[in-house]
């Protein structure tokens, strides 16, 4: 069984808090403080600075590479809509690092994405980029679904996973979601269908979120910074305090599993923010409910 700690949307700036007031440095640690599992891998989802900075991609490299190395486990990165590409190859080159910090496996070698593989315990680790610079969508070009193709063409011992920021699925009891996540996500199903792919893993929505792609199973981790709390009228974004995770076991009699976790935080759920998608502001949901 191969054991994945799913983290995403650390939104760490080199300030510190986000554009909210949010502490992602805060809530990682606590979060990281609190998983208590035998894992052999970290992934992190994208959104990894709020700024984009290499600062802030330095600042979760360091404390995620620091809970990595006690545990002698690679850690694994994408970029996610907030990141910039430049500040996250500064900090964490292709996004594939050792236990002890050194890059492992390769790059896509692709012109301006980042993209990569590397194995893990005989899992092929593929890491997608789906960042459309100043957009909340993502998207993927043919270069690098044609790479993905290339890559899946061979089974790997304990086959594959694939990470990218955005979902290629969404809940249309949420109106706001079509618009913000992986663009034609036909395509990259298209690729996926009768491989060795035994999940997609993703980020971005800050809440959890499972449905299927081309028969394999897409996971929605919970954010680290806010969660987005459903229960507030659907037309709107509620986001509130407390860092969650998810806990993913490949190669079990029930696998692919997806269990959550939420950190200890005397903070849960209070209310971070209110933003009308429509509107691109943010607001009361006393106002526009």
């Amino acid at each position: 069984m191969v054991r994945i700690l799913h983290l995403s949307d650390t939104h760490v700036s080199r300030t510190g808090p986000d554009e909210d007031g949010a502490d992602g440095v805060s809530a990682l640690c606590g979060l990281l403080h609190d998983v208590r599992r035998d894992l052999d891998l970290v992934v992190v989802s994208g959104d990894i600075a709020d700024d984009g900075s290499a600062a802030g991609c330095t600042t979760v490299r360091d404390l995620v590479g620091q809970f990595a190395a006690e545990r002698g486990i690679p850690h694994v990165y994408c970029t996610g809509n907030h990141d910039r590409r430049e500040g996250f190859t500064a900090a964490l080159g292709h996004g594939h690092l050792g236990p002890d910090g050194a890059p492992i496996g390769r790059a896509a070698g692709i012109d301006e994405v980042i993209a990569a593989v590397s194995s893990v315990a005989g899992l092929r680790v593929i890491t997608l980029d789906s960042l459309v610079p100043g957009k909340p969508y993502g998207v993927l070009g043919r270069d690098q679904l044609d790479w993905l193709a290339a890559e899946l063409s061979t089974p790997a011992p304990a086959g594959s996973i694939v990470v990218l920021h955005h979902p290629p699925v969404w809940t249309d009891a949420v109106p706001y979601q079509r618009s913000a996540v992986l663009q034609e996500p036909e395509a990259l199903g298209a690729v996926l269908a009768n491989t060795d792919v035994q999940a997609v893993l993703c980020g971005h929505l800050h809440h959890q979120l499972t449905a299927q792609l081309a028969n394999k199973p897409v996971w929605v981790t919970p954010g680290v910074i806010t969660r987005i709390d459903l229960t507030a009228p659907a037309a709107l974004v509620r986001g509130v305090l407390g860092a969650g995770a998810t806990v993913v076991e490949l190669g079990g009699p029930f696998s692919p599993m997806f269990h959550t976790l939420q950190a200890r935080d005397p903070q849960s759920g209070t209310e971070a923010y209110v933003y009308d998608p429509e509107a691109g502001a943010h607001t009361t949901e006393e106002i526009s409910a």
